[in-house]
């Protein structure tokens, strides 16, 4: 017999597909606020900031490497200043839901400023166009 036979191949293909298939909404997480919008040019970041997320109800999320964790004051201070003793040069931002008080954006900014980080960002959605007429 000269032909090869592909079946396997395919059967094998099918299967990783179905594997991506299930596997890929799962890494796929995130925080759940809703920003502000802007018109602000995105920063170009030479490496994936670190993010500190302020939900509707005021709890603060941190985000380092893509993993999102509920932390407390004294945790977010702890965490954010090895990280950025590790890493300078990287970036630090605050998303806040559009709802949340002044207040305790200001108090997450001065937790970053205690945990050492230089410069703090801030998140905004992106302005959406006024339609014409």
């Amino acid at each position: 017999m000269s032909e090869i036979n592909v079946v396997p191949y395919i059967d094998v293909m099918l299967v990783l597909l179905v594997i991506f298939m299930i596997t890929a909404p799962l890494l796929q997480q995130g925080v759940d606020i809703e920003l502000p919008k802007s018109n602000a040019q995105p920063l170009d970041a030479p490496s994936e900031p670190v993010l500190v997320n302020v939900n509707a109800k005021g709890d603060l999320i941190l985000s380092l490497g893509g993993k999102h964790e509920p932390v407390d004051a004294d945790t977010l201070v702890k965490k954010v200043s090895a990280f950025v003793r590790a890493n300078p040069q990287v970036p630090v931002l605050i998303g806040a839901d559009k709802g949340v008080e002044y207040d305790r954006v200001y108090q997450t900014m001065v937790l970053l400023q205690q945990a050492g980080v230089p410069k703090v960002g801030l998140m905004s959605a992106p302005l959406e166009e006024l339609p014409e007429g």
